[in-house]
């Protein structure tokens, strides 16, 4: 038995016969009285077992979710999967956003067929989806949710297909988020003015194309300053994107500049504090479209607005690539298609100018 003197006092380390380790600590002003620690020094929220073991309060483990489904059935996929997934939030590789979207869908999944062995038929699922026809966006999430698991799992022998595999969308004719237009950015900026978050805030999307999730973390730890032009780089959150680095335009750099009360982050809450989550920035800005009369518009309409108008300006799908973060050709695709084939078009037609009829 040894005693570990380092950051914990009263904390001990115990070998057992089988080769592991648990560890106890001694309660404060009763040494002889310990209480049993169910996690490791390293794991999280150790500080908050090791001071409650302190006060002489032993905080039981909670039952993993795993440990209450029958192996081998939908329930205990979910329970895995989503166990995992907030595994990977933890280690910053997924988004807190995914997590609850994805829990909140395939907890649908498990109450209607937990009890269904995890090879369900692709039939099970298509009539499922059908289920949630009259919202068209949640049954497509759903069925991509679903697929993410099975890929999960294919990858770990868990399962031998992905039954989600081929299943088609059903909101087929939606192009997403409504792009904004000149109008809507007028309306906004007359009820919102300069100097006010709402105004910083839809200036930042409107400068940076960046998304919510990487609006709320930016600040001026994210600038430099290159070839003496200051710039604003990050790393967006959404998996597979590329690290997007842009010139700051006077208007962002003025806006930024603007507010009275200065933070880590360009974005305060009322309180002076960075927004804790891109949910609490998202509901947020949602009040401050609908005090413009904007209600249904929404901060990706923004980035979708300046990829159109970046296309318009004559920006290639690879300059707009740089400015989005995406690391596929398709993706920007969306915005420049439109505005080249008008383009070629027009060079066509100029031909038939000079055409005798």
């Amino acid at each position: 038995m040894t005693e570990l003197k380092v950051d914990y006092p009263g904390l001990i380390k115990e070998k057992l016969p089988s080769g592991n380790y648990r560890y106890r600590v001694r309660v404060e002003g009763k040494p002889s009285k310990r209480i049993r620690l169910h996690i490791a020094p390293k794991q999280k929220d150790f500080s908050d077992h090791y001071r409650a073991g302190r006060a002489g309060i032993e905080i039981k483990p909670e039952a993993n979710p795993v440990d209450n489904t029958i192996k081998g059935s939908i329930s205990w996929l979910v329970a895995r999967y989503t166990l995992w997934l907030g595994e990977q939030v933890d280690l910053g590789l997924y988004t807190k956003a995914t997590l609850m979207q994805r829990q909140s869908l395939l907890s649908r999944l498990s109450d209607s067929y937990g009890n269904y062995k995890l090879d369900m038929p692709k039939s099970e699922i298509v009539q499922f989806r059908d289920t949630f026809a009259s919202t068209p966006g949640a049954a497509d999430n759903l069925v991509k949710a679903v697929r993410a698991m099975y890929a999960w799992a294919l990858e770990r022998h868990i399962c031998d297909a992905n039954p989600a595999t081929g299943i088609g969308k059903i909101n087929l004719q939606s192009n997403g988020a409504i792009p904004w237009t000149v109008d809507d950015l007028n309306a906004y900026r007359k009820i919102h003015h300069e100097g006010t978050t709402a105004h910083l805030c839809l200036t930042i999307f409107m400068f940076t194309a960046c998304r919510i999730s990487d609006a709320v973390l930016l600040g001026r730890s994210n600038e430099f300053e290159r070839a003496g032009v200051r710039g604003l780089g990050w790393q967006p959150k959404k998996k597979g994107s590329a690290k997007v680095e842009i010139p700051m335009l006077p208007p962002l750099y003025k806006a930024t500049r603007a507010a009275t009360v200065q933070g880590s982050t360009y974005l305060l809450t009322e309180y002076g504090k960075p927004f804790e989550s891109p949910e609490g920035l998202r509901n947020r800005f949602r009040k401050w479209c609908d005090e413009a009369g904007l209600r249904n518009r929404t901060s990706h309409g923004i980035r979708k607005a300046a990829g159109n108008l970046l296309a318009q300006a004559g920006c290639t799908q690879y300059q707009i690539m740089s400015i989005h973060g995406h690391t596929q050709a398709k993706t920007s695709e969306v915005y420049t298609k439109g505005v080249e084939r008008w383009k070629l078009a027009s060079d066509a037609m100029r031909t038939l100018e000079t055409m005798e009829w």
